[in-house]
């Protein structure tokens, strides 16, 4: 498996698990530093390296009248200020060839969303900025599927690639996380992120609609899917879900984060050690 390099950080089957994490979508300046400064302090305790993520538009909103975020202009400022002022990397959304190229000025991480997973358009603009590309495994893709979308950015010259499982169809509103993807996909060659804020989601309800996420079950799916193997963890968190203005039913409450970072880090290190002594 090829090791990725994110400023100083290294993702990949010999490192320390690493968290991708922050609010869903940019909602001011004052939310974005203070919580992507809480993560750095309990990261930072903890070892765990960290790259901070929120985006700077949301494109799939059920309603158009839904809050979107700031837009590109701006929310790459406010991303900007987080990497300088935190020194920690930034990652974000990307839906078009020209907000690749923009992007790519400020974020370390170029991020894929699920539904565009198959955007060849879209995938090789972010390959040709030669910065980290995560992307996120559609839900309708089977995990061998993904070797097409790595093809499309090798053929760029650019290895640094992240694959992101984030669940499969199960129904019409419902996700399910099938373990073995993670397998599958890190047998593709490259570092496996588990996205498990986005694997409760229970689509066809507004996200802040109560009854649109079960976050109860992220720790347990987290745990299992660190004990699978994967190489990063990604998280989205908000200092008040309730009334966050995306995502509020699914993301992980800010002051439950440290206790899950906990496990997280206990499980990893206990897979590590079984696979050393007892290799399958």
């Amino acid at each position: 498996m090829k090791k990725v390099t994110i400023k100083n950080i290294h993702i990949g089957p010999d490192e320390p698990i690493a968290l991708i994490a922050g609010p869903c979508v940019i909602e001011s300046e004052d939310i974005t530093l203070q919580t992507a400064a809480a993560i750095k302090d309990i990261t930072g305790r903890l070892s765990i390296p960290f790259i901070f993520k929120s985006s700077f538009l949301k494109d799939n909103r059920s309603s158009e009248t839904s809050y979107q975020g700031p837009g590109l202009e701006k929310g790459l400022r406010i991303l900007e200020k987080v990497k300088k002022e935190l020194d920690v990397p930034v990652l974000s959304d990307i839906h078009t060839e020209s907000q690749a190229i923009t992007a790519a000025e400020v974020l370390d991480v170029l991020q894929i969303p699920a539904y565009l997973s198959m955007q060849t358009t879209l995938t090789v603009a972010a390959a040709k900025t030669g910065k980290v590309v995560n992307v996120k495994k559609g839900q309708f893709l089977d995990p061998n599927d993904m070797k097409n979308v790595i093809k499309k950015i090798e053929n760029q010259g650019n290895e640094n690639i992240l694959l992101t499982e984030r669940g499969t169809f199960f129904g019409y509103h419902n996700l399910v996380v099938d373990f073995r993807s993670l397998s599958i996909m890190r047998g593709l060659g490259y570092p496996v992120v588990i996205d498990p804020t986005h694997s409760i989601r229970v689509y066809g309800i507004s996200s802040s609609d109560p009854s649109g996420g079960r976050p109860e079950f992220v720790p347990a799916l987290t745990r299992a899917a660190v004990a699978a193997g994967c190489e990063c963890v990604f998280i989205e968190t908000h200092p008040d879900c309730s009334n966050a203005l995306c995502d509020a039913a699914s993301m992980w409450p800010l002051q439950k984060l440290e206790n899950l970072l906990r496990q997280i880090k206990k499980t990893d290190e206990l897979r590590r050690e079984l696979e050393y002594k007892w290799p399958a």
